[in-house]
């Protein structure tokens, strides 16, 4: 709640969670705005470096003047288009939350909870005063684990539902394994329980196991983190506890599958029988941890990772008692460390917020509590901004938009020679039953079993975290709602859904640099349009490519289909494993596989439909911009940010996102862009037609 990790797997910059803890997503970072950018509709002809040639670097074309001027505050990682658009969102929903306050609702209300939750969240002086305590509640009782039985026990009390393989939400979470509850691989029409790999606090494995000088300096600065949570909390022997627990979280990370392997969903689909976890992966005593964790009478999972679970339950049993009572300690601790004190806080931030991101302070707390309430309530907020924001006239532009980016993606699929008829036929029906949704949902959660208190935060955040956790279990076996929405309106961001087949885009992701009614139809089909036909592409990348019309998962292409996708989609890959943001660090072309598809898809698609929506006239030049120029440009500048070294490395290792640059670089596979800009051989971003990867 104090730094901003890197955003999230399957929508424009793949948001956060499933329940949209909105503190971890980088589209709710707040920027400062640049002026010309305020001023500007569509393409912003003052962020275009001319000195620079777009055939040898695209992006620097195309925002070099802006990352010139524009710095990244004190109290960032990083800036970017996405930023900026949330900083007037969240003054949005900062004036929301205080009409809440000023109403003085009865008791009970989701207008009164907005009110006490954002009081408690300000309200210092209790937290200082009350947080301790109830944190040692809690640690007591890990205090008192004396047999494996009970260390099972604890263990399954920590399981939350804040993970989303599909969507790379919370994937490393700190709990030993993590519950996603989902409509399921083999039965879309009722929710399924997920188990996946969990356990550590850094943000992936490479922090523990790359033997770099960076990051050894990083596992060093940990484990003085680590040991001075412990401090705080009143622990004695801290430095050696620390140690310990990151040798366990080292073990643990060694065992745990990488984000790239994890892509593949056929290796994903392992439904295991309640009954079987003590054979496949003995160690832990699973009848105390299912008991613990509520889950005792579920009769199978679908286990995510299934050779993660089998070390990491051996590594209960082989590792030491103390060891894992430390690391229980610590993630509890650093978890809660916002609600129990200032000093708690304030260390926490100096790791992950200076260390691991690059940040120097924390954001203003009103502006944290703003970010805070959005998560813990977010469609209780989300109906006020829906009332307030986005008018029907915006709506209809973007459901027209909508309309011809499918009818584009449609005529591609039809016009396919590659493809046979029966896999043809499928896809095309995919893309018939898709299920889009514009501006906000219909079926608001209800937050009525959610108790907020307007005095006491660290009881507000436990209490949600279990009122969380069980309406995640609740919805196990139930059937599948596919008309639900897992973003709040107020989320800059875009998402596909593909155990519903289905795309949410919240009202607020229609803003500039991504969409501007007083723009052309160019700049927005670059932009919006980019990102809408990158939605609707990813039910058809490495990912969704594995789901049919039905959210199920099920192989409907040909032997032949599919080796020819997989020979293009190879293709895109390796043309991304050229690209290194650092001397030492390239990007991996498997990790990033999914959404580079999606892009470069997305782009074509939004060509396309922007194309045909001129109706064979000529498009208009803007500020001496052709129709052409002002297309590529909306997409290049809609990607431009500034990132600190280690917020960048960290999206490098951890996201399936490449940086900004390298997705406006995929404007290179266009042969549209090459006359747009007459980019000619021998420049740095040319390649010859038969290099430039055409998936679809």
């Amino acid at each position: 709640m104090d730094t901003e990790p890197m955003p999230e797997r399957c929508n424009w910059t793949r948001i956060c969670p499933m329940k949209l803890r909105a503190v971890c997503t980088l589209s709710l970072l707040l920027a400062v705005v640049p002026l010309a950018m305020a001023q500007s509709h569509g393409v912003n002809p003052a962020n275009l470096d001319q000195s620079v040639a777009p055939g040898d670097n695209f992006y620097q074309y195309a925002n070099g003047k802006y990352l010139d001027r524009t710095e990244i505050p004190g109290d960032r990682s990083s800036v970017s288009g996405f930023s900026a658009l949330a900083d007037i969102v969240n003054k949005r929903v900062a004036g929301i939350i205080q009409q809440a306050v000023d109403a003085k609702a009865a008791p009970g209300t989701e207008k009164r909870k907005i009110a006490d939750l954002y009081a408690s969240y300000m309200n210092e002086s209790a937290i200082d005063a009350n947080g301790m305590a109830a944190l040692k509640t809690h640690l007591a009782e890990i205090a008192a684990v004396h047999t494996q039985r009970e260390l099972a026990t604890a263990l399954g009390k920590t399981l939350r539902a804040d993970v989303d393989p599909l969507n790379n939400t919370n994937y490393h979470t700190a709990n030993i394994f993590g519950l996603w509850v989902a409509p399921g691989f083999n039965d879309p029409d009722h929710y399924a329980p997920y188990l996946l790999q969990g356990g550590l606090a850094m943000p992936s494995r490479d922090y523990y196991i790359t033997d770099s000088a960076r990051m050894k300096d990083i596992r060093a600065k940990y484990v003085q983190h680590v040991a001075a949570a412990l401090k705080l909390a009143g622990f004695d022997d801290a430095d050696k506890r620390a140690e310990s627990v990151l040798a366990l979280e080292t073990e643990i990370a060694k065992v745990h599958v990488s984000l790239a392997d994890n892509e593949n969903i056929k290796n994903a689909n392992n439904p295991w029988p309640i009954a079987a976890f003590a054979k496949k992966a003995p160690g832990l005593d699973w009848s105390a941890y299912f008991a613990a964790a509520g889950l005792s009478k579920q009769a199978s999972f679908i286990v995510w990772q299934p050779s993660a679970f089998t070390a990491e339950a051996a590594l209960v049993a082989s590792q030491p008692m103390e060891a894992w009572k430390n690391l229980l300690a610590f993630h509890l601790i650093d978890a809660y460390s916002l609600p129990t004190s200032k000093a708690l806080e304030d260390e926490r931030f100096n790791f992950t917020g200076k260390v691991l991101s690059g940040a120097q302070q924390p954001r203003p707390r009103d502006q944290r509590a703003v970010l805070f309430v959005n998560a813990e309530l977010g469609d209780a907020v989300g109906k006020l901004y829906a009332a307030q924001y986005f008018p029907p006239e915006d709506k209809a532009r973007v459901e027209e938009m909508v309309k011809n980016l499918e009818d584009a993606f449609r005529t591609r699929l039809e016009k396919l020679t590659w493809m046979a008829p029966a896999t043809k036929a499928e896809a095309i029906r995919k893309l018939g039953t898709l299920k889009i949704g514009i501006g906000y949902t219909d079926h608001w959660q209800s937050y009525a079993g959610f108790e907020v208190k307007s005095d006491d935060l660290f009881g507000n955040v436990w209490r949600y975290s279990l009122f969380d956790y069980h309406y995640s279990l609740g919805r196990i076996g139930k059937p599948t709602d596919r008309a639900e929405w897992v973003m709040t309106p107020q989320t800059v961001n875009a998402v596909n859904l593909p155990l519903d087949n289905g795309l949410n885009f919240p009202a607020a992701i229609f803003g500039p640099p991504f969409f501007d009614p007083k723009a052309s139809d160019a700049a927005n089909y670059g932009a919006i349009g980019t990102v809408i036909g990158h939605e609707i592409s990813h039910t058809f990348d490495s990912e969704g490519a594995s789901f049919d019309s039905q959210g199920k998962v099920r192989n409907w292409w040909t032997d032949a289909d599919r080796a020819h996708f997989d020979a293009s989609i190879e293709a895109l890959a390796k043309q991304y494993d050229t690209y290194a943001p650092f001397p030492d660090l390239h990007l991996n072309g498997h990790q990033t596989l999914g959404e580079n598809i999606a892009d470069l898809a997305g782009i074509t698609a939004a060509h396309d439909a922007w194309l045909e929506s001129l109706h064979g006239k000529p498009a208009p030049v803007v500020d001496g911009l052709t129709g052409e120029q002002q297309f590529f440009l909306g997409f290049a500048q809609s990607e431009a940010g500034k990132s600190r070294e280690a917020a960048m490395r960290q999206q490098v290792l951890t996201d399936p996102h490449s940086p900004g640059e390298y997705r406006a670089d995929t404007s290179r596979n266009l042969d549209a862009w090459y006359g747009a800009f007459e980019v000619k051989a021998g420049q740095k971003l040319y390649l010859a037609p038969d290099q430039r990867v055409h998936i679809w």
